[in-house]
């Protein structure tokens, strides 16, 4: 069974696994999501950190999902790359 046989069958067999890895796997969206524009941009770490007068080592934690950063934390980094965070209804 691969990882994502194993995903299926836990969001069809245990309610609290299915909320449990769809949070994960939207909070791994907007983490890539910021990886990949601030690498795109060229930036790094130290100087993203920099424009959102944040540690550097926020940054770090951020991007390596040891920390969730707060919504304020959140917005700062979007807006400094040029991103823009959406809230849609779910399918």
């Amino acid at each position: 069974m691969n990882w994502k046989e194993y995903k299926d069958q836990v969001k069809q067999s245990d309610p609290l696994g299915k909320k449990l890895l769809e949070e994960a796997e939207e909070e791994a969206a907007i983490i890539s999501a910021i990886i990949k524009q601030r690498s795109e941009l060229g930036m790094s770490q130290r100087e993203l950190a920099a424009l959102c007068d944040i540690p550097q080592s926020s940054v770090a934690r951020i991007e390596s999902r040891k920390t969730t950063p707060k919504l304020d934390t959140l917005l700062k980094l979007i807006n400094q790359l040029g991103l823009r965070l959406s809230i849609v209804p779910k399918k």
